[in-house]
């Protein structure tokens, strides 16, 4: 069983899975807790940095929002995955950059 489908099985399950819109500012919130997690793990940039319990289940919930946010969108998370790395592969070659080219960069 893959991840997208264990998540969406377990957001059924429970009433979990919403719109798009409630799972894209989930994912954000997530996200700014995965930052905060980062940002507290270095005393705020005073000492090195140290992966955490803290961080890590952050991050894990950080997933979980990003693949309840593609099944609501009817993205396949998996193939979307590949679509990205084809795309990094594709500027590698062409630019020796993974990031995208944009304008005074």
């Amino acid at each position: 069983m893959n991840w997208q489908h264990r998540v969406a099985t377990f957001a059924r399950r429970h009433g979990l899975l919403h719109t798009p819109v409630a799972h894209a500012l989930d994912l954000a919130a997530e996200v700014g807790e995965i930052a905060k997690a980062v940002l507290e793990s270095t005393e705020y940039g005073n000492e090195p940095f140290q992966t955490t319990d803290d961080l890590r289940a952050e991050i894990g919930d950080a997933l979980y929002s990003l693949l309840t946010l593609a099944e609501s969108c009817g993205v396949d998370a998996g193939e979307a995955l590949e679509e990205a790395l084809a795309k990094y592969e594709r500027r590698l070659a062409q630019s020796g950059r993974a990031g995208s080219q944009t304008a005074g960069a």
